[in-house]
């Protein structure tokens, strides 16, 4: 069982997030895993690219 303090605030814990148009992509937060733990850094990996209508493109 994950400690609530350990959710992920951005998605909610479910690792997923969605845009106004209700297109769902991973939390690039947490890198889709739905867990934040203290020293976790949440810029992504490595940079994302994104369409004409800033979707992020996987």
């Amino acid at each position: 069982m994950v400690d609530r303090n350990h959710i992920c605030k951005a998605c909610d814990g479910v690792g997923l997030l969605a845009d106004d148009e209700e297109w769902q992509y991973t939390c690039t937060v947490c890198g889709g895993d739905g867990i934040f733990l203290p020293g976790d850094s949440p810029e992504p990996d490595a940079p994302f690219s994104v369409d004409e209508n800033n979707r992020v493109l996987e």
